[in-house]
């Protein structure tokens, strides 16, 4: 008879710190995507608070300041995991929103003397910040998860994603419509910020066993959990080595390239709604701020709520043998990317008189878009469970560049918010970009491991190259005894006619 495990309290420090991740992933995209409402409010106060200043900035200056976060977002990816690394998730995590948290209240002083220009260089710093978060995060997740509670856990620190948005797009709304105007859009997500590093700094530590709160029975569940699995990796790192890079089987990769194509299309449809969603609402539908906070959250919503939807089926059809996994991620991308393609295409030849079917048709854009996730997002674990981290670091960071992009590209486009036929032209491009993405990730992407996954593939590669060259070392030795040979009787035959022809002479004489 086995003993039951003593997991310590229902509910208990773990989840507190996965809770804290959550929060932490809500104030810092509060912070993230205020944006988009806030430019709405700043250029057109008729519509909010017309106490409060406004500017005439033009639709190319709004989408600088909107991809000017992406700027420096990309830069310190690779960077937060190695502070993390150094110094800890507890004190990483706190300057990355503290940082952000600060220059966020900045933009209301700065805009008024420095212009657009001010708000595109803090919210790039914003973006330095940021990209420490979640390499933080994930890190954080390995040390206080139990091995059979991290999909759990690391689910509701990721839901943050999809409701941080959600509350950055409803809350910005109601606040530029409110006494305290647009500035108020940033001087809330900066307090909020700045609440959660306080919580953080109280409740948050590197390790279980550094927790002021935590009890000795969840303390020994955790850390027994945690060191059996470790255990039993380093017995494995022991038996076969280090497991070395394969970087060039990596980049030539077809399946993995697939990958990354298709992580960016998907990015690419996402950050077009994500940050010119307010100012289509706007501009095309007449929607009011309030009426437009509302709307432009409802669809995050719906993701967040399809997000489990998605999960539970995948579940029911690969625990039962429905489907397999390579049918199950290629399906559910292609609903993933078809039906928002054609949501945008919709979306776009209609105007004020039909607001209704846009936010639904919205809804379903983002929302059947949260099956991406399944579909194609963590396909990486697919291709190399050994370097999954890798290959997430390369893809996510590849993707992360399209969000720069695609302001500016509808900041050439319209010229004009109010006018649909130039907001048709941003959202059917969008949709082609869906489709192409989903072609090529049915026809080239691949959800079984790699060869160039296996531990001891590089010793294969060294041994097939150290063949390659001994054969071809033999080769060519075999090409010189020939061509020596050949030398040989040329020669031989030369003194055989020189001296046949002495003999003729001296015959003759």
């Amino acid at each position: 008879m086995t003993a039951e495990t003593n997991t310590g309290p229902m509910i208990g420090q773990r989840h507190m710190q996965s809770f804290l991740l959550f929060l932490a992933i809500v104030v810092n995209y509060m912070g993230k995507f205020n944006a988009g409402v806030a430019v709405v409010a700043m250029t057109n106060a008729e519509n909010t608070n017309p106490k409060f200043p406004e500017y005439e900035w033009n639709e190319m200056q709004r989408s600088y300041i909107l991809s000017s976060f992406f700027w420096g977002y990309i830069m310190t990816q690779f960077i937060g995991g190695w502070l993390c690394r150094r110094y800890g998730a507890r004190i990483t995590m706190f300057v990355s929103t503290i940082g952000s948290a600060l220059m966020v209240v900045l933009i209301p002083w700065c805009v008024s003397w420095g212009g657009w220009q001010a708000y595109c260089a803090i919210r790039m710093s914003m973006g330095l910040f940021q990209g420490f978060l979640f390499p933080c995060i994930h890190a954080h997740l390995a040390n206080w998860c139990p091995v059979n509670e991290r999909n759990r856990l690391g689910a509701l620190a990721n839901t943050g994603i999809d409701f941080g948005t959600l509350v950055a797009m409803f809350a910005s709304g109601l606040l530029a419509a409110s006494s305290i105007g647009w500035p108020g859009i940033f001087y809330v997500s900066c307090g909020m910020g700045v609440i959660w590093c306080i919580v953080w700094w109280i409740f948050g530590a590197n390790h279980p066993r550094e927790s002021k709160f935590i009890g000795e029975a969840e303390l020994n569940y955790i850390e027994t959990s945690i060191n059996s699995s470790r255990k039993a990796e380093e017995a494995e790192l022991k038996a076969t080595g280090p497991i070395p890079v394969p970087w060039r089987a990596i980049w030539t990769s077809v399946p993995f390239w697939a990958l990354i194509v298709t992580r960016c299309c998907q990015s690419w449809g996402y950050s077009t709604l994500q940050t010119e969603m307010p100012a289509y609402m706007n501009g095309v539908l007449l929607m009011d701020m309030k009426s437009n906070a509302l709307y432009s959250a409802l669809p995050y919503f719906t993701s967040w709520i399809m997000a489990f939807v998605y999960l539970i089926i995948a579940d029911i059809l690969l625990n039962r043998g429905i489907m397999s996994i390579t049918g199950i991620r290629k399906s559910v991308n292609t609903i993933a990317f078809i039906v928002p393609a054609a949501a945008l295409i919709g979306v776009s030849f209609l105007d004020s008189t039909q607001k209704t079917l846009a936010v639904v048709l919205m809804c379903a854009n983002v929302g059947v878009n949260a099956g991406s996730t399944i579909g194609s997002t963590i396909n990486t674990i697919d291709l190399s469970p050994n370097h999954a981290g890798i290959l997430m670091g390369i893809s996510n960071t590849a993707s992360n560049t399209v969000p720069i992009l695609t302001p500016l590209l509808v900041g050439i486009i319209v010229k004009d918010e109010g006018d649909r036929e130039q907001w048709q032209i941003v959202f059917i491009i969008s949709a082609i970009i869906f489709c192409v993405g989903n072609i090529i990730y049915v026809v080239f992407g691949q959800m079984v491991s790699q060869p160039w996954d296996a531990p001891d593939f590089m010793d294969k590669q060294r041994s097939a190259n150290l063949q390659e060259v001994g054969l071809s070392k033999a080769l060519e030795a075999q090409r010189s005894e020939k061509v020596e040979e050949a030398k040989r009787k040329e020669s031989e035959a030369d003194s055989a006619k020189s001296e046949s022809n002495e003999n003729e002479g001296t015959t003759e004489n």
